[in-house]
C-alpha cells in the first residue's frame, strides 16, 4: 500500500521540533523509527498532514549509564555490552521486539508510544469499511465493548512493563517546558487517550534509578509467532532481594488491557518473605485472577488470562534463583 501524502519536517533540535508542532494546527505526528506509525498510515489509520521526523535531533539519541534518549535505536541498546551488564531484563524485553531488522530502525521512545492495538482497528481501509468503523478511527462506537466513552484497544509495547517494574522516569518536553513523569503514572486506561502526553509533548529521555542495577528482572511474551508479532500478553517482573528474603517485587502485565497493569497489593505480600514455590503459586494465581482481557486480539481472553498466570509463575521461579539477574 502507498503512504498518503504528508509534509515531512526534519528538525535538528527539540526546540525546533516543538516550534514546528505549534505551527501545524494539531494536524501532525512525531516520527521516531516509523516501524509502527508508517504501516498505520498505509492503512489510513488516522494519518496527519504533517509528520515531524526526529531522526536529526541529536539530544534525543544521547545516552548515559542509566539514561537513554528516546531516539536510541533498540539494536544499539541490545548490542551495548555495558547496558546488557547493568540492565539485562531490559535487554530481554528488547530482544523480543519484532525482528532484528525492525530493531535496527525502531526506537526506545517509539516502543513506549506504540499505537494501541485491536482486531477491529489494525486492518486495511477496505476491511474496516466493510465491517463498520470503530471509535479509534472514523467511527464513534467501540466494537469490542459497544459504547461511546472508552476505547478498549490494548497497549502492546514490550519495554514499558519492564521499565515500570524498574521504576523508570520519563522526561517529557512540551510547549510549557520539561517535566518528569514516573513510568507507572504515564499510561492512561483508554485506547485513544493512552497516556499523559498533551498535544505537542514528546518523550525525550528514559532514566532508570541506580537501584535498578541490583534488581533481578525479566520479561515473558505471548505471541502467535516467535518473531515479528506484537504481544498478546506480556509479563514483566523486577525482584530485589535482601539475603534470602524479598525486599521488593514488582509485576507488570501488558497487552491485556488499555494500559500496562500493576499489582502492588499482590506483590506487597511477598515483602520480607522467602520466595518459595508456594508463594510464587499464590502470586501467579492472584495476578491471573486480576487480569481480565477482552476479545480484541487473535488469542481468546481465557487463554491469555491463563498464560499470564503461567508466565508469572515461570518468571518468578527463574528470578528466585540467586544466580539470576535476568534470563
Amino acid at each position: 500500500m502507498i503512504l498518503p501524502a504528508f509534509h515531512l519536517h526534519r528538525p535538528t533540535t527539540i526546540d525546533e521540533a516543538l516550534s514546528i508542532a505549534a505551527s501545524c494546527d494539531n494536524d501532525f505526528d512525531y516520527l521516531g523509527g516509523g516501524t509502527d506509525l508508517l504501516p498505520n498510515y498505509k492503512n489510513r489509520l488516522n494519518p496527519r498532514r504533517h509528520v515531524i521526523a526526529l531522526w536529526r535531533v541529536a539530544e534525543l539519541a544521547q545516552a548515559g549509564e542509566d539514561s537513554f534518549g528516546a531516539m536510541t535505536r533498540l539494536a544499539v541498546l541490545e548490542e551495548d555490552a555495558a547496558v546488557r551488564r547493568r540492565h539485562p531484563g531490559l535487554i530481554e524485553a528488547i530482544e523480543q521486539v519484532a525482528t532484528p531488522l525492525v530493531r535496527r530502525q525502531a526506537t526506545l521512545g517509539g516502543n513506549l508510544l506504540v499505537e494501541t492495538r485491536c482486531y477491529y482497528f489494525n486492518q486495511s481501509a477496505d476491511w474496516r469499511a466493510s465491517k463498520g468503523y470503530c471509535m479509534k478511527a472514523d467511527g464513534d462506537v467501540c466494537l469490542v465493548v459497544p459504547q461511546k466513552e472508552i476505547c478498549y484497544a490494548v497497549y502492546s509495547g514490550d519495554t514499558a512493563g519492564l521499565l515500570m517494574a524498574l521504576d523508570a522516569t520519563f522526561t517529557i518536553q512540551g510547549f510549557e517546558g520539561a517535566r518528569e513523569v514516573k513510568a507507572r503514572d504515564f499510561f492512561q486506561p483508554d485506547g485513544i487517550r493512552k497516556n499523559v502526553l498533551s498535544r505537542g509533548d514528546l518523550v525525550a529521555r528514559v532514566t532508570l534509578p541506580p537501584e535498578a542495577r541490583h534488581r533481578r528482572s525479566g520479561y515473558a511474551k505471548l505471541r502467535l509467532r516467535d518473531s515479528f508479532d506484537f504481544p498478546d500478553a506480556g509479563v514483566s517482573a523486577a525482584l530485589g532481594m535482601h539475603g534470602d528474603v524479598v525486599e521488593d517485587l514488582q509485576i507488570i502485565v501488558s497487552a491485556v488491557s488499555m494500559t500496562p497493569l500493576h499489582f502492588p497489593e499482590i506483590t506487597e505480600e511477598a515483602r520480607g518473605r522467602k520466595l518459595t514455590p508456594e508463594l510464587i503459586e499464590h502470586i501467579a494465581s492472584a495476578v491471573a485472577a486480576r487480569t481480565q482481557p477482552v476479545r480484541n486480539v487473535m488469542f481468546p481472553p481465557q487463554y491469555r488470562k491463563r498464560m499470564v498466570g503461567l508466565f508469572t509463575r515461570r518468571l518468578l521461579t527463574r528470578l528466585a534463583d540467586p544466580r539470576s539477574r535476568a534470563a
